[in-house]
């Protein structure tokens, strides 16, 4: 089997922009992967995803179950698994990935608590890579951003871009619950936690790139 390495953060943690510059030093160095982005919005697959961000099935994300949104987006990686990166993988390919099963881990697993939040981590466990066949990431990237900022910088994104916020990026108590849901299951799983802060200051895009860097080149060495 191939390498898999991901990219997980809270939303406007700059997740997207250092896989970005990741990637592209990557392509620098010659080194041969290939990129995922999770959800595949263009895709049939995420249409149950798309209902879901867009409200339909309600206006907050707690009134869809973690369970039932989980099988939303699982579905949707196993069909990317399945028709685009699989035989490729197998033959011992590189593959980076801007969120994966990580992301139900976060964001659905903060619409609980305590000894369920835990029964969850467990259960996606088994249902994604047990039950469903997905590989298992050799690596977590995972971005910490206090959400305070990481709101902050949404903010400013949308009025200079003129997007309009999903369910998920509307409602800040959710995004709050998500961090410190992100830093529970990091511990749980044993991802590797890039701080973007240091000392209550942002850090430098490049000084994160950097730690990033090193982390993935020392797991495409193993």
């Amino acid at each position: 089997m191939g390498k898999l390495i991901v990219f997980e953060g809270t939303d406007g943690s700059g997740k997207s922009t250092q896989f970005t510059m990741l990637t592209k030093r990557l392509k620098r160095e010659r080194v041969d992967f290939r990129k995922l982005q999770f959800p595949q919005y263009l895709e049939p697959s995420s249409a149950l995803i798309r209902m879901y961000l867009n409200g339909e099935f309600g206006e907050k994300p707690s009134d869809v179950n973690a369970y039932a949104a989980s099988t939303f987006y699982a579905v949707d990686r196993y069909a990317s698994y399945q028709k685009v990166w699989k035989d490729y993988y197998a033959r011992g390919g590189v593959m980076l990935s801007d969120r994966y099963t990580t992301s139900n881990a976060v964001h659905q697993g903060g619409k609980l608590t305590g000894k369920e939040r835990e029964a969850f981590f467990a259960w996606l466990y088994d249902f994604e890579y047990m039950r469903m066949g997905l590989p298992r990431p050799d690596l977590v990237i995972c971005l910490d951003m206090p959400t305070e900022t990481a709101i902050e910088l949404m903010r400013r994104r949308e009025q200079q871009s003129g997007t309009h916020a999903d369910i998920h990026e509307r409602d800040e108590a959710y995004l709050r619950q998500c961090r410190e849901t992100a830093l529970e299951a990091a511990q749980y799983y044993g991802w590797t936690v890039v701080p973007c802060t240091e000392n209550g200051l942002l850090r430098s895009v490049e000084e994160i790139h950097e730690q990033i860097y090193s982390y993935v080149m020392k797991c495409l060495e193993e």
